[in-house]
């Protein structure tokens, strides 16, 4: 059954990293135009995260001895928010900072820690997710991927799809399989870093809605990695995975994909003056969002007491791209009024918004196994 969810408070020490973070995005991102801002931890911006290395801000929980700054997770979570509050171009090191690296940190090797966690800690090592297959839909225990030992290493053949910022990125997590065949469902499956500039490697953008091209499809053609490039125990990958999607599931990313066109939308009602149904609007959808905030801040409780709050984070998530997706059909409608003339920044931010919305809840798992995952949670299944 889903356990309770506590509500729990981030801790001062943290919060009082805010006012350093919004100086610091004041003058990194403050002229940056709101539709530009808007894609947010899909803007892709190498040199914006070598400054936040500068400060210390990349593997903030990892620790000292790898990098980190030895800070828990709350203060990450205060991180995060902020910049995502404010717009700023999170892709590059999105992936390792939120996932890969702890993945590491927590199941790889001490030779994986030290060689990766320092590199994605100084913005030099990106990472990618390789999970999604062709022709698997959501069903991601049909991995069909696969790495044979061959000598003192692997041999990988496969494809992966949907994967976020491929082209840019230094390595790969890909789970595949190791044993047995996609019948075998959650058995023999495993993790491993893939160099993504080794032979065999194959990129192709996937250009998407807002005409943007940050999803790829990578196949591999017998591409040879190291023995190294295992990550835990091999058969482990589905245990593995799981306790990664808790990250990518229940972050503060999960409620404020539409942050910027309602922050947008908010500050044009007060110069225009807003109506009383607009008003109405406005509070229930900030009400909303100090709800869900709350239970993403009690899943990463969670966290910090060290369990893994799967069921947990598929609520936030499924709760939360619902969210993010009523924002721009709301904001059209009310824009759509007669009468109404909003200016060509808000515009703009609404119409990549709106583009990008059906993509909120499919990217980190879709509605439909989310709903399955609490429902078994929840013994309704």
């Amino acid at each position: 059954m889903i356990g309770a969810l506590p509500l729990a408070a981030i801790p001062p020490e943290d919060e009082a990293l805010r006012p350093e973070i919004r100086a610091f995005l004041r003058e990194a991102v403050g002229d940056i135009p709101p539709e530009r801002r808007a894609r947010s931890w899909m803007g892709f911006d190498p040199g914006f995260s070598r400054k936040l290395a500068e400060r210390g801000w990349l593997g903030l929980t990892f620790p000292k001895e790898y990098g980190g700054a030895g800070r828990g997770a709350f203060a990450r979570y205060v991180l995060v928010e902020e910049l995502l509050s404010a717009g700023a171009p999170v892709s590059a090191h999105w992936i390792a900072d939120r996932q890969s690296g702890p993945l590491i940190q927590r199941f790889g090797t001490e030779a994986q820690r030290r060689f990766y966690l320092p590199r994605i800690c100084r913005a030099e090592a990106f990472f990618c997710i390789g999970m999604s297959e062709p022709n698997t839909g959501s069903d991601l225990a049909s991995v069909t991927t696969r790495a044979v030992r061959e000598g003192e290493g692997w041999r990988l053949n496969g494809a992966k799809i949907w994967t976020t910022n491929a082209q840019h990125s230094h390595y790969m997590i890909a789970l595949v399989r190791t044993s047995g065949t996609a019948a075998d469902r959650h058995k023999g499956l495993s993790q491993l870093i893939v160099d993504l500039h080794a032979p065999g490697v194959r990129i192709s953008p996937i250009r998407d809605l807002a005409g943007d091209a940050h999803f790829s499809e990578v196949v591999f053609e017998d591409v040879r990695l190291p023995a190294d490039a295992l990550i835990g125990e091999e058969g482990s990958g589905w245990m593995q995975v799981n306790a990664e999607l808790a990250f990518e599931r229940s972050g503060p990313e999960r409620v404020l994909s539409s942050a910027v066109l309602l922050d947008e939308w908010a500050c044009w009602l007060r110069e225009a003056g807003a109506t009383e149904a607009a008003e109405a609007l406005l509070g229930r959808l900030l009400a909303h969002l100090a709800v869900l905030r709350a239970m993403s801040i009690a899943v990463t409780g969670r966290l910090v007491e060290g369990e893994s709050p799967i069921v947990e984070a598929a609520l936030v998530k499924d709760l939360g791209t619902e969210f993010e997706q009523t924002i721009p059909a709301v904001v059209a409608d009310i824009l759509a009024q007669p009468g109404l003339a909003a200016p060509g920044p808000l515009m703009r931010t609404l119409a990549y918004t709106a583009a990008m919305a059906p993509s909120f809840s499919l990217r980190g798992g879709t509605r439909e196994i989310l709903r399955g995952m609490i429902a078994r949670g929840m013994g309704l299944r």
